[in-house]
């Protein structure tokens, strides 16, 4: 699950990667960041985030991400599981029409040599399986789709 933060009032993904400097490169929204050199004054206020770069300033403010997950879910009429990471599909437990209760393994992914199951985000039914065994996918890629089942 990928870390969001609303800027200018959009939602953009962000994550962070080791630079070949050795600092940090921000990734936002699909652009990279570094730091190259430049200062950079941090000033945090709750879940906002100020930031002077380059003679501007940015508001920042953090999404949290289970939050962000569930109002897309409901959004949607549906809910995703997504990978976390990059990896292969080993193992698949569910097929379109499956009736899953959250928590439920829906499939199992390898990456870097790690097993991860994944599993149903809430109670519904499999509208999609967007996988199969052994096939590839990158981070952040819907693996399931379900429609969820009115309470």
């Amino acid at each position: 699950m990928g870390h969001a933060l609303l800027l200018g009032g959009q939602l953009h993904e962000v994550w962070l990667s080791r630079s070949e400097g050795g600092g940090y490169d921000v990734h936002l929204g699909g652009k990279v960041i570094g730091d190259h050199g430049r200062a950079v004054a941090v000033a945090v206020s709750g879940d906002d985030v100020h930031l002077h770069l380059d003679g501007e300033t940015h508001v920042i403010c953090f999404v949290d991400a289970l939050e962000r997950h569930a109002a897309a879910a409901s959004e949607e009429g549906g809910a995703v599981a997504r990978a976390p990471m990059p990896g292969n599909v080993i193992a698949v437990s569910v097929a379109a029409g499956d009736a899953v209760r959250r928590g439920q393994p829906l499939l199992v992914i390898e990456s870097m040599k790690m097993e991860t199951t994944i599993t149903a985000p809430c109670d519904g039914r499999v509208q999609d399986v967007h996988v199969t065994v052994g096939r590839t996918f990158e981070r952040d890629a819907v693996l399931v789709t379900l429609e969820v089942e009115a309470a």
